[in-house]
């Protein structure tokens, strides 16, 4: 199989630093794939089961059902409780996921037809520059070694899929930014967004007639009737599962004295705090060109300085206020702060370490030019203790060695659990851990948190799990954790009973009623607002909205008032809404002047929007000219997790 790196990618903030890529593939499809495959994948994968085939280059019943997965998390991730892992469960989605890829095959083939590339050193900064993989701001090729291990990935694999995504990131830019605004339009625009309009409203509420309504019986069982979907109890299951992970491994992990001394002496500098000093300084700069002449008058005027400071030490820093030429701390009479060694040059510290509290140095000479410093302070070098970090050194040697120990049973308990799936009772005796009982679980969400996973719900509310009670593969619900689960009782869907839900309809149908009430009565009250009688309701205080500022106005309030004709002010307009009837009442209309900024912003704006319309077509005749072949079956049949 190909290698996909869009999991990879999320994790690495990928998204956040290339969102111009983003911006126009996310008006293709919902959120579209962000990487593509690894080169073997691209150039025809041997399998026989082919979701499709972009001309002749096959899209892998295996490769399109990791990427609904990596869809499935990325939602996830950005909508959290509310993420409903049924909707990936519709061949519409599928048919959308399916031609974000081929969308994708297509316009690669044509970047490498144009001979984009990205040169080994552009690649090295985007990986360089990538906070995951680094250590104290900088790259750690080891922690980058690791991160694309944990996920599956060799450099080399990784690397190659990212490659491709600057290449397309290159290409979709270029034709993107291609959008051009017409001055004259987007003035036109901007002065619609602007105009403001004085509006004050009168709101007749649904519930003032809700005492007026009646519901009769036989309203409530034909609403019943014709809305059994809306009463269904969902379909539900309990299971059983077991949960293994490193962190609970941990607690069957004892670490030895002689390991835990070892490890504090291997990594002392960890817990110890460096000598730390606080100094203040005046700095007579020199140029590194600077001649002779010029270094002899700086080091006069710094000696001048120096034999000032000698004899009132507290002067220093007025002096540094007028004379030093180190920007950052003249302001503050030199004073730089706290620092440790391997902070300052090397001749500043090794003279600012020499001193004692309170004390003046001689002219100290640097790349930067002449120095003179004081030392205000010393925090005195501190190590905390083997007794102190011993906890701590514990922790982390238990936490190492989980980690181990997991990597090396994490496969051993996902072949258990499959190789006897009638029960979880072997694995959890093998691995010491409890077998625990769910509540009602649904399709869309469990009470438990390591079962409200979507690719774990799927794998329940399978025919199998169900029907056949069978383990659910281990799958991976978090780092470093392993959940394996079997259904123990089914309940189908079911209607509850009218009598159950009578309240609700009765409810439902009062306001339903209620509203044509005041949406009755509205009207009529706007009919007389338009004829002239002025009186016919007390409206509330005006406000000001714009399209750009609508002060918490409604969208369709909105679009009434600006649909009114503002030749004929007062102009009147009504908004039905499900909680009663808006009138509205524009009194003044005001234009307002587009600065030239505001203007420019709005024409960029529009011509993005116009080059992403562009984008689309470009994209709409790939399609047309490309041979594309779609096994539906595949595409419509239920993807495993």
């Amino acid at each position: 199989m190909g290698v996909t790196c869009i999991g990879v990618s999320d994790m690495f903030n990928f998204v956040a630093k290339h969102k111009r890529l983003l911006q126009f593939l996310l008006v293709l499809f919902i959120v579209p794939p962000f990487a593509f495959w690894g080169i073997q994948s691209y150039e025809g994968s041997v399998t026989t089961n082919r979701v499709a085939e972009v001309d002749g280059q096959a899209i892998s019943e295996q490769e399109f059902g990791e990427q609904l997965k990596q869809q499935q998390d990325r939602m996830r991730a950005l909508l959290g409780a509310n993420f409903n892992a049924a909707m990936f469960d519709t061949p519409e989605m599928r048919a959308r996921i399916l031609d974000s890829m081929i969308a994708q095959r297509l316009l690669l083939k044509q970047a490498v037809r144009g001979n984009l590339a990205i040169t080994d050193e552009q690649l090295r900064e985007v990986i360089a520059s990538t906070p995951a993989f680094q250590e104290g701001n900088r790259f750690a090729r080891a922690r980058y070694e690791e991160t694309l291990r944990r996920e599956g990935y060799t450099p080399a694999m990784f690397e190659a899929s990212l490659r491709r995504d600057l290449i397309l990131q290159q290409y979709t830019s270029a034709m993107a930014d291609s959008g051009i605004a017409s001055k004259t339009a987007s003035k036109q625009i901007a002065a619609s967004r602007a105009e403001q309009r004085d509006v004050s409203e009168y709101m007749i509420s649904a519930a003032t007639f809700a005492s007026k309504v009646k519901i009769e019986p036989q309203a409530v069982q034909a609403h019943y009737d014709a809305n059994r979907s809306q009463f269904l109890v969902p379909e539900q299951i309990r299971v059983e599962y077991v949960v293994f992970s490193s962190e609970a491994m941990q607690a069957f992990e004892s670490i030895g004295e002689d390991e835990i001394k070892s490890w504090y002496e291997s990594h002392i500098d960890q817990y110890q705090e460096k000598e730390q000093r606080q100094a203040s300084h005046i700095l007579i700069s020199v140029k590194a060109a600077a001649s002779d002449a010029e270094k002899a008058k700086a080091r006069e005027k710094a000696q001048s300085l120096l034999e000032q400071v000698r004899k009132s030490p507290a002067s220093l820093g007025e002096l540094a206020k007028k004379h030093s030429d180190d920007p950052g701390s003249a302001s503050k009479g030199g004073d730089l702060g706290t620092f440790s060694r391997g902070m300052m040059v090397k001749a500043f510290e090794e003279a600012a370490f020499r001193l004692k509290a309170g004390e003046v140095s001689g002219l100290v000479e640097s790349e930067f030019g002449f120095h003179i410093i004081r030392v205000t302070g010393i925090k005195p070098a501190e190590g905390r203790s083997l007794e102190q970090v011993r906890a701590e050194i514990e922790r982390e040697l238990k936490k190492q060695r989980a980690s181990r120990k997991f990597a090396e049973a994490a496969e051993a308990f996902s072949n258990l659990a499959y190789e006897q799936p009638d029960s979880l009772k072997p694995v959890a005796e093998k691995y010491k851990l409890a077998v625990q009982t769910s509540g009602w679980v649904t399709r869309k969400s469990a009470p438990v948190q390591v079962l409200n996973n979507p690719r774990m719900l799927a794998a329940l509310f399978t025919d199998e799990a169900i029907e056949n009670r069978r383990n659910t593969e281990a799958m991976e619900v978090s780092p470093g954790t392993l959940v394996s689960a079997r259904v123990v009782e089914h309940r189908p869907a079911a209607s509850r009973p009218i009598e159950d839900v009578r309240g609700d309809i009765v409810r439902q149908l009062t306001q339903k009623e209620a509203a044509a009430l005041a949406h009755k009565q509205g009207s009529a009250r706007l009919e007389e607002l338009r004829k002239g009688n002025a009186r016919a309701v007390q409206f509330g205080p005006a406000k000001t909205v714009s399209r750009d500022d609508p002060k918490g106005v409604s969208s369709e309030s909105l679009a009434a008032i600006f649909r009114a004709d503002r030749a004929k002010l007062p102009a009147y307009a009504g908004v039905g809404l499900p909680n009663g009837y808006l009138v509205l009442r524009i009194g003044k209309v005001t234009d307002v002047d587009i600065g030239e900024a505001q203007l420019k912003n709005l024409q960029v704006e529009l011509g993005r929007a116009a080059g992403t319309q562009e984008f689309q077509a470009f994209l709409a005749g790939l399609r047309a000219n490309a041979k594309v072949e779609i096994n539906k079956a595949l595409l419509e049949k239920k993807a495993n997790p």
